[in-house]
């Protein structure tokens, strides 16, 4: 396994010749015409193919395009229509957003890139300023940015919101979410519903309270907040023993989904702070690891359900939420799906949150011993993180599962979610911790993991969610960290960490073409298609987390790329 490192850096020169040479500053390629970006067309999300204009897609989150020039018989051909590098350290997780003919990509450390879709060529570069003394937790990442009308909205590591020109990256405002200094900070990709602009906040590892907060698209004005921990005097404080909901964590730090059928903000949360260590705040530590239910306009919390009571494993529910309608005894039913880190798919009611299905989609699963009728899982004490670590292993482990960092795709067609996965079991440890403002309150962690034995792996799992039926996986040598994207092709496309971009078959699982991208794949697909052609992207880099989950090597190489591939040109 250590030629790896070096197999990567050979491959990504490689890449980097293909793609060609950088620009001159008096050779630019000529910018091209923009049109404004409306609700409509937001609205619109994959159905008009010719971009992928938000983090999933389209409203539903889903992340499924109908493109089909790309298919099950064809794919076999895919090759790089072109690569761009960006040079910088760090993993790039983004999902690209395509509009007009131009794709902005964010990197590591807040930076922002415009390039031509077509050519790669870089239009401009913008890079975010600062300070030297972050509170983050793990790693410099950025997730994306939202685009409307002639802007793009970006949140930052320092815990800002920045407004950029989308015509030539210029900053037209720049608002402060909370004090970084404070632990806060932000790295999802924002959301824009109607004329608003949405972000959640991280930071839950410094005890930071986490918030939603919703800002006007032209002014930067905060509009609403909601704080996903209650204070004195409000519903759910009663959950938190004593006044340990100040520090009570439940980071939203992922992206929300906007459900246009019911006029709902659908945004999951984090888990409550101190991680590992549940003694001083006693309770179901309401509203982390839920899914907060919001007017748009306003923030007014309307439903709630929260996924794992008192989490002392480290189980985010931050994992994207999908809206889709569903045959259940037959008759169909609007619903939200969610792949939780705990190893459970939930179905819930999308108008009320009424619980409506709950089924294991990981291999291995020990914590719980099942979901009730609520939804509530029966947790086994007998892997509840104990002093010193637990003398058997937790499963999942902390990681999960599916981790909000990367994502997974629903099919409307064949009703299937497509799950990347970590199938990995850690013996976590509770641990006291004191609270200090800034720094990190986690109350023990993860304790020794498997791997030597290497009974930790990952796989993409495609499951339909209301019936819980596991229609295959593919297994891979190690945990899943990119995301998916599933296409009206019949294929799924995702990327594993020895640097591999895949193409799996919808039906089966089987894997119909694969390109050696010459890092891990950390990214999320998407897909678009302009001047008659269909384009998909990926980006691989900054490592994975294979190397603390199982104690090997993987692929790291220093800089990241995005690969955009296509058939061959017809003439």
């Amino acid at each position: 396994m250590l030629n790896h490192k070096h197999h990567a850096l050979a491959l990504a020169i490689s890449l980097a010749l293909l793609a060609g040479p950088a620009l001159a500053d008096d050779a630019k390629p000529a910018a091209r015409p923009l049109t404004a970006v409306t609700p409509e067309r937001l609205a619109k999300g994959t159905a008009d193919d010719s971009g992928w204009v938000m983090y999933g897609g389209s409203y539903d989150n889903g992340r499924y395009s109908p493109l089909a020039d790309i298919n099950k018989a064809n794919v076999k051909n895919l090759a790089p229509a072109w690569i761009f590098q960006t040079g910088i350290a760090g993993q790039l997780e983004a999902a690209p957003i395509v509009a007009d003919g131009v794709l902005y990509l964010t990197a590591a450390f807040n930076n922002v890139y415009a390039l031509d879709a077509k050519s790669g060529e870089t239009l401009w570069h913008y890079e975010h300023q600062m300070p030297s003394d972050l509170r983050i937790c793990c790693g410099p990442t950025n997730r994306g940015v939202a685009i409307s009308g002639n802007t793009l909205y970006m949140a930052t590591l320092d815990a800002r919101l920045v407004a950029l020109n989308r015509a030539d990256g210029k900053v037209l405002w720049n608002v402060v979410l909370d004090d970084y200094k404070n632990g806060h900070s932000a790295t999802g990709a924002p959301l824009v519903v109607k004329d608003v602009v949405i972000i959640g906040s991280a930071g839950g590892e410094y005890g930071a309270r986490g918030f939603i907060d919703a800002y006007d698209l032209k002014t930067g004005k905060r509009v609403w907040r909601r704080y996903t921990v209650p204070s004195a005097g409000e519903k759910g404080v009663e959950t938190w023993a004593g006044d340990s909901w100040k520090t009570g964590g439940g980071p939203p730090w992922n992206t929300g989904t906007y459900d246009a059928k019911t006029n709902l903000l659908l945004w999951p949360t984090g888990n409550p702070s101190p991680d590992w260590n549940g003694d001083s705040r006693l309770g179901d530590n309401l509203y982390t690891n839920s899914l907060l239910a919001l007017d748009p306009a306003s923030g007014e919390l309307k439903w709630h359900f929260q996924f794992t009571p008192h989490d002392v494993w480290d189980y985010d529910a931050t994992n994207g939420v999908v809206v889709g309608d569903i045959d259940i005894d037959g008759k169909s039913q609007h619903v939200v799906m969610q792949a939780n880190r705990n190893g459970y798919v939930y179905v819930l009611d999308a108008a009320t949150g009424k619980f409506l299905k709950g089924s294991q989609y990981t291999e291995r699963l020990n914590w719980s011993k099942g979901l009730d009728a609520n939804g509530r899982p029966q947790v086994d004490e007998k892997y509840v993180p104990m002093a010193g670590g637990n003398p058997e292993f937790i499963c999942p482990g902390n990681v999960g599962g599916n981790n909000g960092s990367y994502t997974y795709a629903y099919s409307p067609q064949s009703r299937t979610l497509f799950i990347p996965l970590v199938e990995s079991c850690g013996k976590m440890e509770k641990e006291t911790s004191v609270f200090v403002n800034g720094t990190p309150f986690w109350g023990g962690g993860p304790g020794v993991t498997e791997g030597e034995d290497q009974s930790s792996w990952g796989t993409v799992t495609a499951i339909e969610p209301i019936t819980g039926k596991i229609k295959w996986r593919y297994k891979d040598e190690y945990p899943m960290v990119g995301g998916a994207l599933v296409t009206g092709g019949g294929l799924v496309f995702t990327g594993n960490q020895t640097g591999y971009a895949l193409a799996l078959d919808e039906t089966s699982g089987e894997v119909l073409w694969k390109f050696q991208t010459g890092s891990a794949v950390r990214g999320q697909p998407v897909t678009w298609k302009m001047d008659g052609r269909q384009y998909v992207a990926l980006t691989s880099g900054g490592g994975g987390i294979a190397v603390s989950i199982i104690g090997q090597p993987v692929l790291d190489t220093p800089g990241s790329a995005l690969v955009v591939f296509a058939l061959p040109a017809t003439k």
